[in-house]
């Protein structure tokens, strides 16, 4: 690795764990420490920890700070009360993705803008470039380093280390102020996982701590470090879009089938409305559709899908799924193809391979958890 690529506060932690460190978008991040399998069966059955002190934090803030975060995002921003989280997109005026993002109210005019890693510096320019009125967009990535504590037993091993009752944290909620182990943190209810969990957003200083002390409180049962690879695989089982892949500035929200978080009817114009007012209309040219392999072979990024000798359209994501055993992936396609049963073609190494259409996600946590 160059001296070149960025590093989050608890770098020099990985090793303890025999992480193995790779290049994503400029960060020089863990793909897995025990091994990406271990770590995602972790997660799903117990608990794994994760540092993504990688993403981008913006501070919102100032009196016509929600009626700008309107006009930016296509969810409806005013249904947000203080201590809430909301998912959504922002989008370029043709529609396509500029990022999707978490929208945090800390009070009545001041928001936290959590955003993809590799998109920070786009993002805080688009924000600044289209803010109006008296409303602040401030970077403070810096500030914040993040953890992610994932999987069915998270709670009962976070509550070893609070006397915060995390029941009451209920999903896509947040509490500021709580004290983890002596350090304070804002504590979400969110994740990227398909699992229960928290997103633990708190001090570079105190995230070292943090990582060490809620490893320590897991390891009877279980939980595990993991990275980027376990990562990955957890959030396409969980039919989560990345963003570079399901995601893009020329693939919209609509095709992603994130059609819940845009809000056509809120009264507020918004970048990108007539675009994707016009697109549902007349309906979406192509869909994200999730796909499962007949003849053997995995369908992987980038691959060609083809029906009869057409091609049609590429996949975003693909794997062996960790938890269903099966060669999966997702592709983007033309819509008239991405129903499912549809058998289509995916060109593996210069051999087309039958697949057919399938309903994701692929994975739905038990809800019994």
């Amino acid at each position: 690795m160059t001296d070149e690529l960025l590093r989050t506060p608890l770098f020099d932690l990985y090793k303890q764990h025999g992480a193995k460190t790779i290049d994503f978008g400029g960060w020089d991040l863990p793909v897995q420490f025990s091994g990406i399998k271990a770590e995602h069966e972790a997660v799903r059955n117990r608990a794994g920890l994760f540092d993504v002190s990688h993403m981008g934090e913006v501070i919102v803030e100032g009196p016509d700070s929600t009626a700008f975060l309107q006009k930016l995002v296509t969810n409806d921003v005013s249904k947000l009360t203080e201590g809430r989280a909301q998912y959504t997109v922002m989008c370029n005026e043709d529609g396509g993705t500029v990022d999707d993002l978490l929208i945090y109210k800390l009070s009545g005019d001041k928001y936290l803008v959590v955003v993809n890693a590799a998109n920070t510096e786009k993002d805080v320019r688009w924000m600044q470039r289209h803010a109006e009125g008296d409303v602040s967009v401030t970077d403070v990535s810096d500030d914040y380093a993040l953890l992610a504590l994932q999987g069915p037993l998270a709670q009962e091993i976070l509550s070893r280390l609070t006397d915060e009752p995390l029941e009451d944290i209920k999903f896509f909620r947040f509490r500021e102020g709580v004290e983890i182990a002596g350090h304070p943190a804002l504590v979400s209810r969110t994740g990227y996982t398909g699992e229960d969990g928290f997103e633990i957003y708190t001090s570079p200083e105190s995230a070292r701590a943090l990582w060490t002390e809620i490893l320590r409180a897991g390891e009877p049962d279980g939980l595990l470090p993991a990275g980027l690879g376990a990562r990955d695989t957890l959030r396409f089982e969980a039919g989560l879009p990345l963003y570079g892949q399901e995601l893009s500035d020329s693939v919209s929200p609509l095709e992603a089938g994130l059609g819940f978080v845009v809000k056509l009817g809120k009264e507020e114009d918004f970048i990108g409305k007539e675009a994707l007012a016009r697109q549902k209309e007349a309906g979406v040219p192509r869909k994200v559709a999730g796909l499962e392999m007949i003849d053997k072979g995995i369908p992987r990024t980038g691959y060609a899908v083809y029906k009869d000798g057409e091609k049609v359209g590429e996949v975003t994501t693909g794997t062996q799924s960790p938890t269903i055993g099966k060669n999966v992936g997702n592709a983007l396609i033309r819509a008239e193809y991405a129903n499912p049963g549809e058998e289509l073609e995916v060109e593996v190494r210069k051999r087309r391979l039958k697949a057919k259409v399938v309903e994701t996600p692929f994975y739905k946590r038990p809800k019994s958890q």
